[in-house]
């Protein structure tokens, strides 16, 4: 029946024969109501998340458990059945045939029954373990997961809406999970084991992926997976959701059209790098552009555009292409702009001197937690590139590169805003001088702990409103009018 993709002489699959069993269906539990302790302390109670409360073994749990001790003996079978060369140029649909007919003879040579519920899913588990990523497969494809947390084989925990939470999907032990770290890494050729504890890879797709292996990982393999966005968010987007307001976005229009040098700052997950994708938007497309990533997560629309990416030295401790050489080698290409991913390191000197020597309009990122901030922190860098500099000539340095900081946040509820628009107009003395444009502004918080506020102008007027009003985008004076709250 599947002569085609099973090895020559492969012998029927090896097992004594089980009564005949069938999996209990699924029943929801009943969840007792818990009371409430009483207290006159005036702290609040401490509740943990029922996410983070490990599940009640239930007939649900013990049907999962069942289904995954199936779902790896006949993964076993399959590795010893399939020829794997020729999974290369099968379809999916061959291939789905083909993984089925033999779950199919050794569930018979078992004497194992499942009703078609459990028979769909061993199937599509089975598909993604030859295929895809075993248990990561669903959570890589739900498009609401934006990260992918393994804390050892048991716990995987996922992010929707800025939350963190507690996920069903498990791994059957640490060499499951070793065996779908090393399909990953392998895939770039790369390798993760005791002397190399961690690594960083892409997947496929563009996801960002990093894993650290036991013995430096007590608990078990850590992994984490940055999905990758396949639509990107354009400022349409961003300002219906709240991201930033329409008079911010004519703002950063202008700002971005008129060749500004912009800097992204702000934490992790903070949404830099889909502010620095949306802003890009706004770029000529006449222009030329070069893009420095770590990990290609930039997706311009622009025609004109030369992606590079960093690489790590290899097993030898060779091979490495920094940021930094990156940069150098894209000054001598002719861009219009450059854009680097984020700068981290060394590679921060050659990006101010860009900005300084006719490549206006380059944008980057940065980690730093407001604008006053992210100064200290390209100060910081510049130190850390071993040039010595006397610190009112690094300061004068950063003053005339850069122009604008756009500050995001992802706040306590889990939404990202931008929070922050500053210029930066100059030097007074030995002091970067900074003036505030736009911020959101919090007023408190709802019941649900959801963040009140609003965006607003500070009444400043910018600095660099004659520059805009030459390059044609003399914006109203009424946009830089402070708001009351509604």
């Amino acid at each position: 029946m599947f002569s085609r993709y099973k090895k020559d002489g492969a012998g029927k699959p090896s097992g004594k024969a089980a009564n005949v069993t069938e999996l209990p269906k699924a029943e929801a539990p009943e969840a007792a109501p818990a009371a409430e302790p009483k207290s006159s302390s005036l702290r609040r109670p401490i509740t943990k998340s029922a996410q983070a409360q490990p599940a009640p073994v239930d007939r649900e749990t013990k049907r999962r458990e069942r289904i995954g001790e199936l779902k790896l003996e006949l993964h076993r079978e399959l590795l010893d059945n399939l020829n794997l060369a020729a999974l290369e140029t099968a379809s999916e649909a061959d291939l789905r045939s083909e993984i089925n007919a033999i779950a199919d003879e050794v569930l018979a040579q078992k004497n194992i029954v499942l009703n078609r519920e459990d028979r769909t899913t061993l199937s599509k588990e089975l598909f993604d373990e030859v295929k895809g990523l075993g248990p990561l497969e669903t959570l890589l494809q739900d498009d609401s997961v934006n990260d992918i947390l393994v804390n050892g084989p048991k716990q995987i925990f996922v992010e929707r809406n800025g939350r963190l939470e507690l996920s069903n999907v498990n791994f059957k032990d640490e060499k499951h999970l070793m065996r779908i770290i090393d399909k990953i890494v392998s895939a770039v050729g790369r390798r993760v084991d005791e002397s190399n504890p961690y690594v960083d890879a892409r997947l496929q797709d563009g996801s960002r992926f990093n894993a650290m292996v036991p013995p430096i990982a007590v608990d078990g393999s850590l992994v984490s997976i940055r999905k990758f966005k396949k639509d990107k968010l354009g400022i349409d987007e961003l300002v219906n959701f709240g991201a930033f307001s329409e008079e911010m976005a004519a703002y950063l229009q202008a700002a971005v059209s008129t060749r500004l040098n912009i800097i992204v700052s702000g934490g992790t997950g903070s949404g830099k790098t889909t502010t620095l994708n949306a802003l890009s938007s706004f770029i000529d497309d006449r222009e030329r552009i070069l893009t420095i990533e770590d990990t290609a997560e930039l997706q311009l629309q622009q025609t004109h555009v030369g992606r590079m990416e960093s690489r790590p030295p290899n097993v030898e401790g060779k091979g490495e292409v920094s940021p930094r050489d990156c940069l150098k080698n894209a000054l001598r290409m002719r861009p219009d702009r450059i854009i680097v991913g984020e700068t981290r390191g060394e590679e921060v000197i050659d990006m101010l001197q860009a900005m300084n020597t006719g490549h206006d309009g380059s944008m980057t990122t940065i980690h730093a937690n407001n604008p006053r901030d992210a100064i200290s922190r390209l100060e910081n860098m510049v130190a850390m590139a071993g040039i010595e500099m006397p610190l009112k000539a690094v300061r004068s340095q950063v003053s005339s590169a850069v122009h604008l900081l756009v500050q995001a946040s992802r706040l306590q509820d889990g939404s990202r805003r931008m929070t922050s628009i500053t210029e930066i107009t100059g030097m007074e003395g030995d002091v970067i001088s900074m003036q505030e444009v736009f911020r959101f502004q919090r007023v408190g918080l709802t019941p649900e702990n959801k963040i009140i506020g609003h965006f607003t102008a500070t009444g400043v007027r910018s600095h660099f409103s004659e520059r805009f009003r030459l390059w044609g985008y003399d914006l109203p004076a009424s946009i830089f009018e402070p708001v009351a709250a509604e």
